[in-house]
């Protein structure tokens, strides 16, 4: 993988450009869009943009790639590597693209490190970046020629349905009447919709219908968190998308799939929104007939606002070896908890394995106590709504 000069070069430069690289990124994203304002426009999160998560999210990547090849020479890591491919083919990112991240992320790095990049530090950081790209560019290329449908689809909605106050879920079909493939519980699908100024934004949302529906299913939380621009995107969804609108779907991506291997002790843990995958995977769970403990636990401000909770506790019902556990920080029903969730009190077989979907300070909570009861980290499993900022703090 990466050569032995390379490696003693990155390995002596990576406390300066680790101490760096949020300068760095903050200036390449600056670059970027003042070259091609085009992709801020019409592929880049402007929200992500605009709060610094997008350049928290590729400093994190950046920084663990070159830690981990400065300690493993001869491997790469592939499970970082495919959670982010996932997202770009998702996106329908193209090789030339990398081209154009490579110009600019350079040029930011002698920016902002100035004499301390030498001919050897360009030429082995730059083996780093290829490393990186070329990897991501091939696994890239295998996704998309296996999902099996057009990068972009456009895509009717048959049905809206009102789950709370802050989110709705809107069934789809694709508008050219062709067949509706099947997906993996757990995946998500890019949305693109044209907002009033004419940019054409894209986000990606779980699908929270069963793996087996001839429809597309997605549920949407408006988020009005105080950012600029605020969820611009899911309040579009809510405002303007009714029965018999369009929106362009991507094929199903994501690398949280279900894994139910028969006998396998498996505890599905969500907070908020973090639901949509869960009730997917347990949708396939009862479909198929899964047959050893499953182990389902949400927390949420109230039940009121707990989204898909009929389908989330229909689905459980019909797993015989299911038991359900609900938090609520205010109105708690009987059966249910009040407060945050936490594990103490509730079992959790040997050999479980487990998938986590919620804010990240619920997952990093959730998967402290996991581990504290003994299950082992390759077992836990998590999805980030956004940029994946587990590495970067």
């Amino acid at each position: 993988m990466l050569s032995e000069q390379s490696a003693a070069t990155v390995r002596a430069t990576l406390p300066a450009v680790a101490a760096a690289i949020g300068e760095i990124t903050e200036r390449f994203y600056a670059g970027l869009f003042a070259a091609h304002p085009e992709l801020l426009r019409d592929l880049f999160n402007r929200g992500n943009q605009a709060a610094g998560t997008q350049r928290q999210a590729l400093a994190g990547s950046i920084a663990a790639f070159a830690t981990h090849l400065v300690a493993h020479p001869d491997q790469r890591p592939d499970a970082m590597l495919g959670r982010i491919a996932h997202k770009h083919a998702s996106l329908g990112v193209t090789p030339e693209q990398y081209e154009v991240v490579h110009e600019h992320l350079f040029a930011a790095i002698a920016d902002v490190l100035g004499e301390a990049v030498t001919p050897e530090v360009a030429a082995a950081w730059g083996e780093v970046y290829w490393l990186m790209a070329n990897a991501l560019i091939a696994i890239e290329k295998r996704l998309y020629e296996e999902a099996g449908e057009p990068g972009r689809r456009d895509w009717e909605v048959v049905e809206r349905v009102e789950e709370t106050t802050d989110v709705t879920t809107f069934r789809l079909r694709p508008v050219d009447g062709g067949p509706v493939t099947g997906f993996r519980a757990g995946q998500y699908v890019s949305v693109g919709v044209e907002l009033p100024d004419g940019a054409r934004q894209i986000r990606q949302y779980s699908l929270s219908g069963a793996p087996g529906d001839t429809v597309r299913q997605i549920s949407v939380k408006r988020v009005h968190d105080g950012t600029t621009p605020e969820g611009e995107v899911s309040n579009h969804l809510h405002a303007r998308v009714r029965a018999g609108s369009v929106l362009q779907l991507s094929a199903p991506y994501g690398d949280l799939v279900l894994d139910d291997a028969p006998g396998t002790p498996l505890l599905l843990a969500s907070a908020g929104i973090g639901v949509t995958p869960m009730v997917a995977m347990l949708a396939h769970l009862a479909e198929s007939g899964h047959g050893a403990p499953v182990t389902v636990v949400h927390g949420d401000r109230s039940p009121a606002d707990h989204a898909l909770r009929a389908d989330h506790e229909a689905y459980a019902a019909k797993l015989p070896e299911a038991a359900v556990h609900f938090w609520y920080e205010r109105e708690a029903a009987p059966g249910t908890r009040t407060g945050l969730v936490d594990l103490t009190d509730v079992p959790v077989a040997p050999g479980t394995r487990a998938y986590l979907c919620g804010p990240l300070p619920f997952m990093r909570a959730v998967r402290a106590q996991l581990l504290e009861r003994g299950v082992a980290p390759a077992d836990i499993h998590y999805e980030v709504f956004g940029p994946d900022l587990w590495l970067a703090r």
